[in-house]
């Protein structure tokens, strides 16, 4: 793709092989901190497409719902 992107912003694409898997292009993975090993969440809409939020996006989401149970005060 040639166009001139915005900055920070980027366009990759990735081919489909037949067990369903893709491969996310290394400049992606350079710059999103993504190594092998790595979970990723892909998050779905219908009529919006397939989203890969960046690594560690959900931490604080899950830390703040799950929370630590050593600062709850246990009562025992």
């Amino acid at each position: 793709m040639n166009a001139k992107m915005p900055k920070g912003k980027y366009v990759w694409t990735a081919t489909v092989g037949e067990k369903g898997q893709i491969v996310i292009p290394k400049q992606a993975r350079d710059i999103f901190g993504i190594k092998p090993g790595d979970n990723v969440i892909l998050l779905g809409d219908e009529k919006r497409g397939i989203a890969i939020p960046p690594h560690g996006t959900f931490t604080h989401l899950l830390e703040s719902v799950f929370g630590d149970d050593d600062q709850e005060g246990d009562s025992e």
